[in-house]
């Protein structure tokens, strides 16, 4: 009995631990099976799930019911989660482009108060993820699963600096651009003209 208890306080443990999952339903498909009786139906739903912090996972689920559907999609989707890095936790730190079957999403940084510019699927990522800031353009195709798998590609290869920098062995100041030395090279074109 004690034991019971015990496995009971640790299972509400675990949940209190984990960060609160924001989610999004990205789309829901009803499928048909005809047999002797008639018709059967059965749904498929395709759901986005992240902290709004540089988490996202995604998770596809099959029921007979849509809230079965839908739930067994968003555990699907919590077990699958990948961490992005973010520069100033609100627009990706370079371009990149991702790629799945004939989907093709190329993703852009945007200057902050841009908003998100992508659609669809693509759109329920970025929101799920915690970006503000980026623009983004789908090619090739529609659909929805193909244009998830593609940014989730694409937001795989995303690195910041100080991954690149261990990567490399040299130090963060090494790697990005001097903000102070620029100033000053334009003014001294500028006086030389």
């Amino acid at each position: 009995m004690a034991e019971r208890e015990q496995r009971r306080g640790r299972r509400r443990d675990d949940r209190d631990e984990t960060p609160e999952f924001a989610d999004r339903l990205v789309a829901i498909n009803r499928v048909s099976k005809t047999v002797k009786g008639g018709k059967r139906f059965g749904f498929a739903a395709l759901v986005v799930v992240g902290d709004q912090r540089g988490r996202v996972g995604f998770g596809k689920g099959k029921a007979k019911e849509v809230p079965e559907a839908i739930r067994k999609a968003t555990e699907q989707a919590k077990r699958g989660m990948i961490r992005v890095p973010l520069r100033e936790g609100r627009t990706l730190h370079h371009d990149i482009e991702g790629r799945h079957g004939a989907g093709k999403v190329t993703m852009r940084t945007a200057p902050e108060g841009t908003g998100i510019i992508a659609g669809g699927p693509c759109r329920a990522v970025f929101e799920m993820l915690g970006v503000k800031d980026v623009v983004a353009k789908s090619t090739g195709t529609q659909n929805p699963y193909n244009m998830i798998r593609a940014t989730i590609d694409g937001l795989t290869k995303q690195s910041s600096p100080r991954m690149v920098a261990s990567r490399r062995g040299k130090k963060v100041s090494d790697i990005l651009p001097k903000r102070d030395e620029a100033p000053e090279a334009s003014t001294q074109v500028a006086e030389e003209a």
